[in-house]
């Protein structure tokens, strides 16, 4: 299943000029309930790549310089396991893109902002474990 923003598929030609990436939540039902996850995911990645010795300037400070592509945000199904188990065993994943973000200081304040507010620890319906790991789930005994 593809991306939805505010109920409309997402496309590349959706990406917003400046925007770095978006906060997303996942829902699936699994035995028969259902189970959400929040995280957040970039649309551009960023490596420094060395530059080849006959390319290299004299200067050593330069041999390296930043490349930036596009991620693979269109085929992630999340870094939560039972999400990603259940993607493979082809358990139908609802993925809803909640906000878009334009720096990277955005973009965590926002995954965290939703985290707490929809309380993504307290409620066994989420598959969160952690919130910037700091904030763990309680574990059932």
């Amino acid at each position: 299943m593809s991306w939805l923003h505010k109920g409309v598929l997402f496309t590349d030609e959706h990406i917003p000029e400046g925007a770095i990436g978006f906060v997303y939540e996942m829902t699936t039902i699994i035995n028969g309930h259902g189970y959400s996850y929040i995280g957040k995911k970039n649309f551009y990645s960023n490596t420094k790549t060395k530059l080849g010795k006959k390319a290299a300037p004299t200067d050593k400070r330069l041999k390296k310089y930043k490349v930036v592509t596009k991620t693979a945000y269109q085929n992630y199904y999340s870094s939560n396991d039972v999400l990603k188990k259940a993607f493979k065993d082809g358990v139908l994943i609802k993925r809803e893109i909640l906000k878009i973000c334009f720096s990277k200081t955005e973009l965590t304040y926002q995954e965290v902002k939703h985290q707490f507010v929809r309380e993504v620890l307290e409620n066994e319906f989420y598959l969160n474990g952690n919130i910037l790991g700091r904030f763990y789930k309680q574990k059932q005994t």
